[in-house]
């Protein structure tokens, strides 16, 4: 597909979504949020992408935030409106997917930037990452999962004081938080994305796709993720990965699984 604000490139089992409105830092519109959810969407639905990874173009921005310029004369519809189509376009549709997605975050992550990569299954950074949610200063409060996900992730009382504040925080606060999994240099950001996606490739992902699914299910309310893993657990059992798993283990080799 021909993308207007994103890159979309495949190879070697990884599609690298590159969103790329550099004049802009990469901010969210509309239009980006849509293309996002077809390539994320064209990539999940092939059986040669076992990984996917999102960054920014250039070395400045990751995603500096929305489009304020989209929604500054919204009403209160409106507003809600914006947030719940792209949350469920986007944002819960990343979390939600079968095929791991890494969040290469290569400067500034702010506001639906930060929220976007929260979305994706875990984050790498750059050393001159810088992360934050801002909305507050605005008169807002953080959308699209913002106010849910970052407490998961770094626990209430740094997540209360970050949006209170409308502060930032490096990269080396986003690594002692747990908000990001890595940091390395600008160089070295996508070549250790890679290198993780490959060692995720040498595993099941029928098998993957399914502890994605019992892992998330823990943070739905209503829903009992014990109950959710059990039934995950038991799913594996009918699979050709899982038939092959064991049988290189007795076999002492290598899994060859399916599509691997």
């Amino acid at each position: 597909m021909n993308y207007e604000n994103i890159l979309s490139h495949y190879q070697n089992g990884i599609t690298t979504i590159t969103i790329n409105r550099p004049s802009k830092l990469n901010a969210l519109n509309k239009s980006t949020i849509q293309e996002l959810h077809d390539a994320l969407d064209e990539a999940n639905n092939d059986s040669e992408t076992k990984v996917i990874i999102i960054t920014g173009s250039g070395e400045k921005a990751f995603v500096a935030g929305a489009d304020i310029s989209e929604f500054a004369d919204f009403n209160v519809e409106d507003g809600g409106k914006l947030a719940a189509q792209g949350q469920a376009l986007l944002f819960d549709f990343i979390e939600h997917l079968s095929t791991p997605v890494i969040a290469a975050v290569n400067g500034f992550a702010l506001g639906g930037g930060l929220e976007l990569a929260m979305a994706c299954h875990f984050r790498v950074a750059s050393d001159n990452a810088k992360m934050g949610l801002p909305e507050v200063s605005l008169g807002v409060i953080p959308g699209y999962g913002g106010t849910q996900r970052l407490p998961q992730l770094v626990g209430k009382g740094r997540a209360m004081e970050m949006v209170m504040t409308a502060g930032m925080i490096d990269s080396t606060q986003a690594l002692n938080y747990g908000l990001v999994n890595h940091v390395v240099t600008q160089e070295e950001l996508l070549p250790l994305c890679e290198k993780i996606a490959g060692k995720i490739m040498l595993n099941s992902s029928v098998a993957i796709a399914e502890a994605i699914r019992a892992i998330n299910a823990n943070y739905e309310d209503g829903v009992n993720g014990f109950d959710v893993e059990i039934e995950s657990f038991g799913n594996c059992f009918g699979t050709e990965d899982f038939t092959e798993g064991t049988t290189a283990f007795l076999e002492k080799r290598k899994a060859n699984f399916p599509g691997a």
